[in-house]
This record gives structure tokens, sequence and C-alpha cells, in this order.
């Protein structure tokens, strides 16, 4: 079967974070105040989700303390790719969030109203303005090319508490709150040694990777073999693939054959993962593992990838989300799904639409704590203090107390003919393994932007 072209945009999108990129179907204002409460917010006091007590709730604010917040409403901006990707992930977790929590009561009775800053890939700071002159904070968004709006973003002072970061320069960055980790340090060095060290040793001398042939994604691919170096892996096999896309991916099998690889990091969109395995499938060559990063932990890889998942062994870190097909097992994750069903029936949660779903709770718990004074500073300080941040339960714990700290759990998920997973790597902590080593990078890859970069203070902050 002839490979279907992809753009050289689409490419990009699909290179830019492991977490995959979020879009939307429809711009505009996502909130749902009329919308009635259902089983799981009727039975929660006051607004309870997970093990969070009395996240959204009524309250008899009064006062309009600053921009985006008036004594009736809490104006919210959420970045997605929308005109682009046709990704509906981050509007459904918005609608969901905001539908559930207005008929809860809101933050202190106030309502919360969502408006879909549709950056369209290359329209960034265009949103980016838009958000600076009515939004009280971003809320559960991202774009893929973030980096274009950062600085414009902290000139206006605006916090963020992103469901997903892309770029150095905004990873971390001044008045964000990102569940995802700092710049500086990897995000995988606990998974990257238990495939090299653990599940499959004999292949730390024969590790190859593939990335997109984009800026971007070659900063991606170059944090990638550092950390892979780091944990012991040798480089065997490295190449990079057209953004435009690729109608014959035989001569990169081959190539992976040629060289022996025995491991792969594939940096890109998981369809063009899809059809190379199957090539490699066809050509009879197993390797011992396929990083296929966490863009393909979901159904549709699945279904592009078929008979060749029960041949190839490929795998995703989640970087501690709590897995989906095990929501049963989760209160926090069947409490998810369940207004899933109620808010949003025709969409499905997905990996980035989770990390959203949090995002919009650590703005609403530290929004609660500020009461009718509801002001940025407040709201940034309030989340900042959180050291064990775990969504309710959808995830394993996040520092939050400091803008540049590693990850220290991680767990690992198999994708079979079956379905998805939880890989055989050990855990510790529930659903998690929470011993993983921690690396900084030593590269130049960019840093993230701050405040006195834009001749702006935490003073100013209002």
């Amino acid at each position: 079967m002839r490979v279907q072209a992809i753009p050289a945009a689409l490419a990009v999108t699909a290179l830019l974070a492991v977490a995959g990129c979020g879009g939307h179907d429809s711009a505009g204002d996502t909130s749902d105040g009329d919308a009635t409460p259902t089983k799981a917010a009727q039975q929660a006091a006051g607004g309870d989700f997970g093990d969070l007590k009395n996240v959204c709730g009524p309250g008899d604010a009064k006062s309009a303390p600053t921009q985006g917040v008036t004594a009736d409403t809490i104006k919210l901006g959420v970045f997605s790719d929308v005109g682009f990707t046709k990704n509906s992930e981050f509007v459904d977790a918005a609608k969901v969030f905001t539908s559930w929590c207005n008929a809860a009561g809101g933050i202190d009775g106030r309502k919360l109203v969502a408006t879909t800053r549709d950056s369209k890939l290359m329209e960034v700071r265009q949103r980016m303005l838009e958000a600076c002159q009515s939004d009280f904070a971003l809320v559960g968004g991202g774009a893929a090319l973030d980096a274009l709006g950062v600085q414009d973003r902290l000139k206006c002072l605006l916090p963020d508490f992103p469901a997903q970061v892309s770029q150095i320069q905004n990873q971390g960055s001044d008045l964000q709150l990102n569940e995802t980790g700092g710049a500086s340090y990897d995000r995988y060095p606990g998974y990257y040694q238990w495939l090299l060290k653990t599940a499959y040793p004999k292949s730390a001398g024969a590790v190859g990777t593939i990335a997109g042939d984009a800026a971007v994604s070659k900063v991606i691919d170059a944090r990638a073999q550092e950390s892979l170096k780091a944990s012991g892996a040798k480089i065997t096999y490295h190449d990079l693939y057209p953004a435009a896309g690729v109608s014959d991916w035989t001569p990169y099998a081959q190539a992976i054959k040629s060289k022996g690889v025995k491991g792969l990091v594939f940096l890109g969109d998981f369809a063009s993962l899809a059809k190379l395995e199957q090539i490699l499938t066809g050509m009879d060559y197993k390797l011992d593992w396929i990083d296929a990063n966490n863009n393909a932990y979901g159904a549709p890889f699945l279904q592009l990838a078929g008979k060749s998942l029960d041949y190839q062994n490929n795998f995703a870190d989640l970087s501690g989300v709590y897995p989906l097909e095990k929501a049963a097992d989760n209160q926090a994750t069947e409490q998810l799904v369940s207004l899933y069903k109620k808010y949003a029936p025709d969409a499905q949660p997905t990996l980035p639409a989770v990390r959203g779903f949090a995002a919009w709770l650590l703005f609403a718990k530290a929004a609660s704590s500020c009461g009718d004074q509801l002001t940025r500073t407040c709201v940034y300080n309030a989340a900042r203090k959180e050291s064990a941040w775990t969504g309710g339960g959808l995830l394993a714990p996040v520092d939050l107390s400091q803008a540049d700290a590693p990850l220290k759990c991680f767990n690992v998920e198999k994708a079979t003919s079956k379905g998805w997973q939880p890989a055989d790597f050990a855990p510790n902590t529930g659903a998690y393994r929470c011993d993983a080593p921690t690396y900084k990078f030593k590269g130049a890859y960019g840093k993230p932007l701050t405040l006195a970069d834009v001749g702006k203070s935490m003073s100013d902050v209002k």
C-alpha cells in the first residue's frame, strides 16, 4: 500500500511533542454553564474529583479584581492548533471540565468560560495577543510551535497551565505550571535504562533513531540520542525522513536491518511508524524493541500497525499518567471516563486530554483557594506550592514547587494486537515506578524564557 504523503507542517506537528499535539474541531466558547449535573457530580460533595475535595462549588464572589475575572465569570483561553489538526482532544477536555465544574457551582460561584485560541499551527502569536487582551489565564491547551507566543505571554503577564508543552523556549518558562517536568532534565532516563539494562540488555550495543527532517524535531532527536548514550546505548544507526512524508519505507527498513539495529527510537507520526514496521515484519526482521513514543498511545496506531504488533515489541512511556485501559482500577480515571460519557459522549479521553483535565484541576484548586480576591499572583503562587501534584489521582506525583524539576515516576505501556497494556517494568508505587534516575542535559538546546527576558518581574504580576 502506498503511504500517503504527509504535508510538511503536519509532520512537524506530529514530531514536536512526545505526548502528541492537540487541536479542536470547533473554535470559540467551550463552556456549558447550563448543563445538568452528572451522577458523578451529584454524588461528589462540593465538586470533588478523585481524592481532591471541593475543587468546584458555589460561593459569594462579588468583586472583579483583575482582567478576565468578574463577580460572575472567569475567562480562560485554551490553545490548540484546531484549524490544522482537526483533533478535538483539548477542547473536549475543556468542555468536560467546565461543564462539570459549572454544574457543581463554578469557582466560588464564578462560571468558567473557556475560549479556544485556534493557533492553526503558524498563528500562535496572533492568538496569544488576543488572549492577552481578555483572558485571565491559559488552561489545558497546547500548540505545536508554542515558542512563537511565549514572549508575548510573558509581556502581558499571562499565567499558563498547559496540557502540553512542545518547544524548549516554552517548557518551564516563567508563569507556567507544567506537569511534564523541567526543560533541562530528561523525561525518559528511567524508561531507557529499563529497556537497555533490564528488559533487553543485549540491545544496548545497537540502537538507532529516526526523526523527521525539521528543525524542531532535530532538537528532540539530539536530546534523545544524548539520553540514550547516557543510559548506556551505542548509537549505530541514525536517519531523518522528509517532513513532507515518505512514499516507500523499504530503504529505511533495509538500512535498519543492514546495521543490525536491535532497539529503535522513532520520533515521528505513528502512521509512518506503522508502515515502517509492516515492511520490517515482511522482511522477517524483528528488533528487540521499538520506542513508538506516546504519540502512538491509542487505538489508531493499533489499527494501522495490525499484525505487526504480534511480531515487533512496541513500547511507550506515559511519564506517570495512569493508563486509560485500566480506568476501572483507578477512581480518578474512572470518574474522568464517566464525565466524558455525560458531557462529551462522542469523544474519547486521550493521553493529552488526561493531562489537559489535570491542568484544569490544578487551576481550579488554586483559584478556589483565592476566594473573592482571585488574582494572577494568587492563583500562580497557590499552584506553585504543589510539591506532589497528582490531579486527584490521574497522575503520578509531580513536584510543581520548582519550575525546573525532573520527573521521578514513569510507567511503560506495550502495544499488542489486543490493545495497549502495562509492560512488565516492575512498578514499585502503584501503577508507577518512582525510582527514575535524574539526568540533566549537557547539550546546548536552548532555554525557557523568563520574565527578566522581557523586562518584567513577579512584582509586575497582579
